[in-house]
């Protein structure tokens, strides 16, 4: 079997049993339907269904697909290490008793050993939002009913693969941008362009609160004629209240993941936005 060539700092976790800093893993928060495979040799390993929210920092589940996954007592004893059953793999530990759910079994996974393959379920939608810093915005998005994924990144500019030192230069185009996932069966569209509204100052036109600069502008990237209208009408609403919208509308483009410390930050630093705060306009 061929395996995946490994980054290093996935050789740390997978082949020498590191640890990733909790929180800062992609499937911390994930809350969308699949499955997820062995990083290095593609093996099924667990069901979204029995993922659970432990809040210990890493992935938790009490399940696992049967057979894939093996037991190792730690060599002091003490622990119980989880392997890829395939491969030998590093995944985590594995702990008993704590009674978090029915089945009182918790396998605490690093993100970085695993990938996640979705569901194609037609009720999942994807927007785009930029409302300065993308932090700020990210962590509304992230508590919103029937957000099932979000991630920061860039969109907007001239340049492909731009970092986040790049974009902060000022010269790539790019906005600070959030990806939304959603279940539009739990919440609309509407329902996110009013909670964008809600939690920036959409009046502001050199950037955001105290960030300056054309990549933290508001603007709602758009990918359907569907979604512009309806964006369209939010604007108009708040234009009949007397508000100086500057918020822009522009057709949804390649969307750059930023770096990974970058993604979910609020909810690792354990703290709130400096520049975004949520107030009801209607």
């Amino acid at each position: 079997m061929i395996y995946k060539k490994l980054t290093k700092e996935e050789e740390a976790v997978i082949l020498h049993k590191g640890t990733e800093y909790p929180y800062t893993g992609e499937y911390v928060n994930n809350k969308r339907q699949g499955t997820y495979l062995c990083k290095q040799c593609n093996v099924p390993l667990y069901y979204s269904s029995d993922k659970f929210n432990s809040h210990c920092g890493w992935p938790s589940f009490d399940d696992e697909i049967q057979g894939a996954v093996k037991r190792i007592l730690d060599a002091d004893g003490m622990r119980t290490e989880i392997v890829c059953a395939n491969c030998g793999g590093h995944l985590g530990h594995v702990f008993t008793g704590e009674g978090f759910t029915p089945k009182n079994t918790r396998h605490c996974v690093n993100s970085i050993s695993l990938k996640f393959i979705p569901i194609i379920d037609q009720n999942m939608k994807t927007a785009y939002f930029a409302s300065g810093c993308f932090w700020g915005t990210e962590y509304f998005f992230m508590k919103a009913t029937g957000v099932k994924h979000t991630a920061v990144g860039f969109m907007g500019g001239h340049i492909e693969h731009p970092t986040y030192k790049q974009v902060c230069e000022g010269n790539t185009g790019h906005l600070e941008v959030t990806q939304v996932e959603y279940d539009s069966a739990q919440t609309t569209y509407g329902d996110l362009v009013k909670l964008f509204f809600e939690t920036h100052d959409f009046t502001q036109t050199n950037g955001q609160g105290p960030d300056i600069g054309e990549q933290y502008l508001s603007c709602i990237f758009f990918s359907t004629p569907e979604e512009k209208a309806i964006a369209e009408e939010h604007i108009q609403l708040r234009t009949e209240k007397g508000y100086k919208v500057a918020t822009m509308l522009k057709p949804a483009s390649t969307f750059w993941k930023a770096e990974e410390y970058h993604q979910q930050y609020y909810e690792h630093k354990g703290s709130r936005p400096y520049c975004h705060a949520y107030k009801k306009i209607f």
